[in-house]
């Protein structure tokens, strides 16, 4: 491969290729990254039947969108992320890599190149699927959407890097997930809208990582959120995405634990 591709992209892209044929041969992780994402949303849409939305402005399709990209975010991209590179870790892969033209910069990229795009599309068709099924109009301030999904793939690829530094296996992966899971599930306004949790709580959970994903898609979709009012959420996440990036280059393992 050194010998005929020479550029970052086509390095990356090469990369990319090997390991989507890998992941197409993982069953656990494509029915975790395909499924799972789609069958969530309907259990917060069946919770939305016991929450006093109209009091907070909301629909329950302002709701279950955002909520819906939140999952995929977590499973398609950090879930299935965070078993590719503890996977290739553990095998060497990463090692004989590094000893090639490609940089570390790339390898992390083109691994996570595949998992990305299959967030991003299933993003897309969550989005297009809500939209009409939830009868929700089309969104009036698609710039904030857009932005919070790029953020969202960049974010949750780096935690992902940084959460596979403590995973030993790849089985242990199923574990060191859950925290960061279960907190952005419970926490970021998937499960539940931060507008219907006291103040106090709220403002703790605003400063979670996905959160400012969450708030970014549903403000993208009903344009309420002003250009001042989306400024928090973006430092936010682009403060998050900076500290994962610094935990990257400090932590990242790129040899077997033992």
């Amino acid at each position: 491969m050194s010998g005929t591709v020479t550029t970052p992209a086509g390095r990356m892209t090469a990369l990319a290729r090997a390991e989507l044929t890998l992941l197409g041969r993982s069953r656990g992780t494509l029915v975790a990254a395909l499924f799972v994402p789609l069958v969530l949303p309907f259990s917060v849409w069946s919770a939305t039947k016991d929450m006093d939305l109209e009091k907070s402005g909301l629909t329950v399709g302002t709701v279950v969108l955002p909520a819906a990209i939140g999952f995929s975010l977590l499973f398609a991209v950090y879930g299935a992320l965070v078993g590719v590179f503890t996977a290739r870790r553990e095998e060497l892969v990463l090692k004989r890599l590094r000893t090639g033209e490609l940089r570390d910069t790339e390898i992390l990229a083109g691994s996570a190149l595949p998992s990305l795009a299959t967030g991003l599309v299933q993003s897309l068709l969550l989005a297009v699927g809500c939209t009409v099924l939830l009868d929700l109009p089309a969104p009036r301030a698609a710039h904030l959407a857009v932005l919070a999904l790029l953020l969202g793939l960049v974010l949750c690829a780096c935690l992902a890097a940084v959460t596979s530094a403590f995973t030993r296996t790849t089985e242990s992966s199923q574990v060191t997930t859950l925290p960061v899971m279960f907190v952005s599930m419970l926490g970021s306004g998937m499960a539940v809208p931060l507008e219907v949790l006291p103040d106090r709580v709220a403002s703790v959970c605003e400063l979670l990582p996905l959160t400012p994903v969450i708030t970014l898609v549903r403000g993208g979709w009903t344009g309420e959120l002003s250009a001042y009012e989306a400024l928090g959420p973006v430092m936010t996440a682009l403060a998050w995405t900076a500290l994962g990036v610094f935990a990257v280059q400090r932590w990242f393992r790129w040899e077997p634990r033992r």
